[in-house]
């Protein structure tokens, strides 16, 4: 075995070359992929200051989660915001439920 390929050293040439170019994009789109644009901190500020506002809240979830309109990342969030908000509806009625039969048991 050759001591120059031993280690690879084609692969440590290729890298020193990557860096000694900074100007090549760092992180390369795989081809046939077209990526959509980030959520930009502005839209998430005023996402979360519609969602202190009641009854609108609820309405933008779903407006959100199932519409067109909105980017893949902000709809995926608000979709798994809804399975929660339902998880959290179906324990409060399971624990009201307990409760008022424990209640109404002891009495």
């Amino acid at each position: 075995m050759d001591s120059n390929n031993m280690y690879n050293q084609n692969n440590t040439q290729q890298y020193s070359s990557y860096y000694e170019n900074p100007s090549q994009p760092q992180v390369q789109m795989p081809m046939g992929q077209n990526w959509e644009e980030p959520v930009s901190m502005g839209e998430w500020l005023v996402s979360m200051l519609l969602m202190c506002i009641p009854c609108v809240n609820i309405i933008l979830m779903f407006v959100w989660a199932f519409g067109s309109s909105a980017k893949k990342s902000k709809s995926n969030y608000f979709k798994a915001a809804l399975i929660m908000a339902g998880i959290s509806v179906v324990l409060s009625i399971i624990m009201l439920a307990t409760m008022t039969a424990g209640i109404a048991s002891g009495l």
